[in-house]
């Protein structure tokens, strides 16, 4: 009698949905907290990038958020014990990480560059790498992307940094370089680069079709990254205690997601004009809170659209 030599789902290389944020991935993701046979990891790296040591983002940096990181739990925490704690406590289980691209890529004009120093630094840096983490364990993952449209995912973040929101959030100021597209553009022009992705491999789903078909996107995407999928990942017991416990890390951030039953079809809605839009964030939070968010939306939609070219058909 011969040993079983087949490796455990927990050692498979962890799948990674890179996103930005309002990108619905928390619904992506909790349809995928249904399945027996992944442990799902919820945005790590927002640990180190926010709060930590290495932090890279300017939101809670400097003396004036000493008592912010402190209290987060996360002061400590660097991008080695991230990277170290992506693994699966149960053998039968592959993991899963959802975060954003953004948390592993320096801000624009950032003076904090290459490696993190718990990484190595940048002993044998590959100067076009754009993120902190090394190549060998970039290459570990198995990427996948999420995108939506800045015209709907920025307004969006945009009302998690506004009163009575950002009470919850802690995020009480709109920073226009977290919108996150163009990391995810220099992360998967890099990965593209060294080859680490195909251009004709890519798993890039559009929120947009995930809300209209989202039994035909998630089981397609689950066919690509090789998970078995179930119609019964599309609905849950509403305010589940593992996914409310994973999601309130982020207070605020997800409330939809945790309060809701499943994931079904939107409704079409007759689609509204640019300017019918604007007139809406007008009317919400005034005149030069829409000029901005404006702005960063303009700023954004050619990255969408670079990577909108490579969207997984469904």
């Amino acid at each position: 009698m011969t040993r079983d030599s087949t490796p455990p789902p927990s050692s498979q290389p962890p799948i990674i949905l890179a996103t930005h944020p309002r990108a619905c991935s928390t619904a992506f993701e909790r349809v995928l907290m249904q399945s027996p046979h992944l442990h799902c990891i919820h945005e790590p790296f927002g640990d180190a990038y926010y709060y930590g040591p290495e932090r890279l983002g300017n939101r809670f940096d400097g003396p004036t958020h000493t008592s912010a990181r402190e209290s987060s739990g996360f002061s400590t925490v660097t991008y080695r014990h991230v990277v170290d704690a992506l693994k699966s406590p149960d053998q039968l289980k592959r993991v899963f990480i959802k975060d954003i691209t953004h948390y592993l890529v320096p801000p624009p004009g950032s003076t904090k560059y290459g490696l993190a120093k718990s990484l190595g630094g940048n002993n044998g840096q590959d100067e076009n790498n754009p993120t902190v983490i090394p190549l060998e364990i970039l290459r570990r993952w198995n990427w996948s992307f999420l995108i939506r449209h800045p015209r709907d995912a920025i307004p969006s973040y945009y009302r998690c940094t506004q009163p009575p929101l950002a009470e919850k959030t802690g995020f009480k100021e709109f920073f226009p370089e977290e919108a996150g597209y163009r990391e995810m553009r220099l992360v998967m022009e890099y990965l593209l680069s060294v080859g680490v992705l195909k251009k004709e491999q890519l798993v890039v789903v559009d929120a947009e079709d995930l809300l209209a078909k989202p039994r035909e996107v998630m089981k397609t995407y689950c066919e690509m990254v090789g998970v078995r999928f179930d119609d019964e990942f599309l609905s849950w017991e509403k305010g589940c205690g593992e996914a409310k416990k994973n999601f309130e890390k982020w207070n605020g951030f997800h409330e939809d997601a945790i309060h809701s039953s499943g994931l079904q079809p939107r409704e079409e809605k007759q689609k509204k004009s640019d300017e019918e839009v604007y007139e809406g964030w007008v009317e919400k939070w005034g005149k030069d809170a829409a000029e901005l968010i404006r702005r960063t939306v303009e700023e954004n939609i050619e990255d969408y659209e670079w990577l909108r070219q490579f969207r997984t058909q469904v």
